[in-house]
């Protein structure tokens, strides 16, 4: 932490310090430090052991559905056995095709109940949505920063190697040739020897000069096995278009370099953003076609769907366990990452201590741990300069063959200066720090709280998926069976020409096919309305 207090405009949030706090046991039981080792079996024991709590929800949930079930048989063998008089009060209740009474009560409390954890899920769904978002937001922000680290860093190793290709050049071409043209004159020649002589010695400090370089001075792939430094460059395109800058000699690429990471990131993040979003469209379907197998009392529906709800239950208790292990292996990073970078990037690629502590800080009362090499340099290629000056008084009225080849030294030197320029600016902490403290907010910022909103999605959404398979069954009680139904249609369908309200309300003074008051039977005959005509026989 006291290195972290160095680190400007980074602090752990809230949420990552009291992650950070949670108590960390192994699984003998015993209390275990929190500092972020992934590596260590004792570390990963304890993430083990938080995410277990999510099974241990499990099999309570499951407990409470089984109690659940276990009472709705129950119940029904004992309204089996007390079914006529429930029968007769639900009639006496009922009016028209519902029902009422106990029964209608206990319908209504089901329907409410299913319709509560419905709505519950869909607020977990839209958490989810919301967290997987803000999730994705910080490793994309994580991505972009590590790939701007790995642009800058390509850069540098092409300014080295072009600057190396290019005074290599001018020793083994112009200032060769000078030399043979100054055999006769011995001021000249000495002068054209120097610069020689601080050639390769400017050779030699870029040679050493890289980010990776060990703590016993050597460095990381600038020399092969005969000695000779490396002439082939690294091309650095954009960021977008390089995730993973490879070193030259088809040697692969640190674990821990800036472009492996951001490449291996968004390839992992990819799958885990898919895998949610599959995730949250199930969850919708299954509460979706829960309301509608509820309204339209489809059996078939609701067997479905209770199929899909035990999926969905697994599979929110199992991602639940998942994201507790991971936010709070990212709130053990994110309040101390410099401790892991630190040790971590040293173990694995060699890099020295100082320049790693210099670029993670970057700290105005630190020197940079290039600055004595980059003078020397600097002071090695103002020399050269100076003697190419002074040859081209002196050397070159003399001796006129001698221009074209001091006018190629002349030129290299001045294109080596450029990229000499253009090192230092880029060797300076000030991008590489911001890359990482831009790095460390998509993570510990964004990302955590992403992390935190989908932990609250599967808790939720475990919880109504619960509450749906204990209602369920009650559901399935409500509904009229396949013989009521039968039974209805076959009384209504007894008499087809006589209305519902007529079967239920026969009218006080009338038969059953009776005519019309105006018709008179008579016998075999009948006599119209006023009329006095004997009846016909």
């Amino acid at each position: 932490m006291a290195a972290m207090a160095t680190v400007p405009s980074y602090t752990p949030s809230l949420w990552v310090r009291m992650c950070h706090a949670l108590p960390r046991l192994d699984l003998t039981m015993t209390m275990r430090d929190n500092l972020f080792i992934p590596d260590s079996w004792e570390y990963q024991q304890t993430l083990l052991v938080l995410s277990s709590l999510s099974a241990i929800a499990l099999v309570l949930s499951l407990l409470v559905i089984i109690s659940f079930l276990i009472h709705y048989c129950c119940c029904r063998r004992g309204d089996r056995s007390d079914g006529s008089e429930e029968e007769e009060e639900d009639e006496e209740g009922s009016t028209g095709h519902g029902y009422g009474g106990k029964k209608g009560r206990g319908i209504c409390c089901v329907t409410w109940m299913s319709v509560a954890a419905v709505t519950l899920c869909c607020v977990a769904i839209g958490v989810g949505f919301y967290g997987n978002s803000e999730a994705n937001d910080g490793i994309y922000q994580l991505t972009s920063s590590l790939l701007t680290a790995n642009y800058t860093l390509a850069s540098i190793d092409l300014l080295v190697s072009d600057t190396i290709s290019g005074l290599q050049l001018s020793i083994a071409g112009p200032l060769t040739t000078m030399e043979e043209l100054f055999t006769g004159s011995k001021p000249y020649l000495v002068s054209t020897r120097n610069c020689r002589r601080l050639s390769e010695n400017v050779v030699s400090l870029l040679t050493s000069l890289t980010m990776v370089r060990s703590s016993d001075g050597g460095a990381w792939n600038s020399s092969n096995s005969n000695g000779d430094p490396p002439i082939a460059a690294l091309t650095p395109v954009p960021p977008s278009m390089a995730p993973t800058v490879a070193p030259a000699g088809g040697v692969m690429p640190s674990p821990f370099s800036p472009g492996w990471a951001a490449n291996t990131l968004m390839v992992n993040e990819d799958y885990r953003w898919l895998s949610y979003v599959l995730l949250l469209l199930l969850d919708l379907l299954v509460c979706l076609f829960i309301l509608l197998g509820l309204a339209k009392q489809a059996r078939w529906l609701l067997i479905l769907m209770t199929v899909l709800a035990w999926l969905a239950l697994f599979l929110s208790w199992g991602s639940l366990g998942l994201e507790t292990a991971t936010v709070v292996a990212v709130s053990d990073f994110c309040t101390d990452p410099n401790t892991f970078v630190l040790n971590s990037t040293h173990f694995n690629s060699g890099t020295s201590l100082d320049v790693l502590d210099y670029y993670l800080t970057c700290s105005r009362r630190m020197n940079s741990p290039f600055q004595q090499l980059l003078t020397q340099s600097q002071r090695a290629l103002s020399s050269i300069h100076t003697h190419l000056s002074s040859l081209d008084r002196n050397a070159l009225p003399q001796v006129p063959k001698a221009e074209k080849s001091l006018r190629e030294v002349q030129q290299i030197l001045n294109a080596t200066e450029g990229n000499f320029h253009q090192l230092v600016a880029l060797l300076n902490c000030r991008g590489l720090n911001k890359d990482y403290i831009d790095s460390l907010k998509g993570l510990c910022y964004d990302g955590m709280e992403g992390l935190l909103y989908l932990s609250l999605y599967s808790f939720l959404s475990a919880l109504a998926f619960t509450a749906v398979l204990c209602s369920l069954p009650g559901a399935w009680r409500s509904f009229p069976s396949d013989t009521e139904e039968y039974e209805d249609s076959d009384s209504e369908s007894e008499d087809p020409f006589t209305s519902h309200q007529a079967r239920r309300q026969p009218a006080a003074g009338s038969q059953r096919g009776a005519l019309p008051p105006f018709y008179n039977y008579q016998g075999a005959g009948w006599t119209p309305p006023f009329s006095s005509a004997p009846p016909l026989p």
